[in-house]
């Protein structure tokens, strides 16, 4: 039997298998750590130097939601963990999972042994939580950078008296700096999780240059020194991946129809009353019934409410209102 071969010779690191197997084992261990000192941009004394792996025991709570809950979950020598999540489609409230991970990462710090004893004593030795997410869409629409830091501020006068979250989102759909361009090992991360997919070896030796681990980095995903198995597990996510955008297409699909029937429906119905404004009437409530259907369905795929608004003809507060209620 001919081993299986995938059509490209990289694989797409954006895989949620292919990301664990870049970032989230022991033989790679000096890719995460590098990763990790880049996006946080930390020099010095600050870098990262060590991590070990954690398992994400957060799990079973929201299994059901999501096969893989936290890619990568490691802390440093000096207890901080990093949550470092590759997220490829938009789920709604997905900011908000990432406060509900790094508040869980937080709290479980505290054995039961300890909160037994109600101790005060124990919540010092609590140590910070750095959640770090890759976004293969846009978060937050109002922003331009491609990624954005998130901490605790005080909001008068923006000093950080509250330490242990931190919160890093690479938004890859805002990412469209060239090759060429590239000047930051930031910048270097994101183009190779955006492109590495489809990247000839030319263009990879003008990214890499000397840098020893972002080669390493493309070595792990070459698919030549991948086994079957893991191919076909790489596949396997591929395939559920696809399916998932099948079925968003198809709702959008679905939904513009039920628009386009509801028109047909409302001009017949005007012209069943016999008057120029019965028809108009019977359109104008077919088609804001039609608007309200297929806004509906454009709020449940996480879609901006501004171009809700744009795609449908409806108001921002009609919109916000069918968001309140849904």
């Amino acid at each position: 039997m001919d081993r299986y071969m995938p059509i490209s010779r990289f694989i797409d690191p954006k895989n949620d298998f292919a990301f664990k197997q870049v970032f989230g084992t022991e033989k790679n261990k000096d890719i995460l750590i590098r990763f990790i000192n880049d996006i946080l941009e930390y020099q010095g004394q600050d870098q990262v130097t060590e991590v070990t792996f954690l398992q994400p025991n957060q799990t079973p709570e929201i299994a059901v939601y999501r096969q893989s809950i936290v890619d990568v979950l490691c802390k440093d020598r000096e207890g901080t963990q990093f949550v470092v999540e590759m997220q490829v489609s938009k789920h709604k409230g997905f900011e908000k999972r990432a406060q509900f991970y790094a508040a869980k990462a937080y709290s479980q710090q505290i054995i039961k042994e300890d909160a037994d004893h109600k101790k005060l004593a124990v919540y010092a030795k609590l140590t910070g939580v750095v959640f770090i997410a890759i976004a293969d869409f846009t978060m937050f629409p109002e922003k331009k950078a491609w990624k954005s830091t998130h901490r605790i501020l005080d909001t008068t006068t923006y000093e950080q008296d509250l330490k242990d979250f931190h919160f890093v989102f690479v938004e890859l759909a805002k990412f469209n700096k060239p090759l060429k361009k590239l000047t930051t090992l930031e910048e270097k991360w994101a183009y190779f999780f955006k492109h590495a997919q489809y990247s000839t070896l030319e263009e990879i030796e003008k990214l890499v240059g000397g840098d020893v681990i972002l080669k390493r980095a493309f070595e792990a995903i070459d698919q030549a020194g991948w086994t079957e198995t893991e191919l076909r597990s790489y596949d396997a996510i591929l395939k559920r991946d696809m399916d998932n955008l099948a079925v968003e297409e198809q709702k959008l699909e679905d939904a513009k129809r039920r628009l386009e029937d509801a028109e047909r429906r409302g001009e017949i119905k005007g012209k069943v009353k016999g008057k120029a404004e019965g028809k108009a009437e019977g359109k104008a409530e077919g088609d804001n019934a039609a608007r309200i259907a297929i806004a509906k369905n454009l709020l449940a795929l996480e879609l901006p409410i501004k171009k809700i608004s744009s795609s449908t003809g409806l108001t921002t507060a009609q919109i916000e209102e069918l968001q309140e209620l849904s």
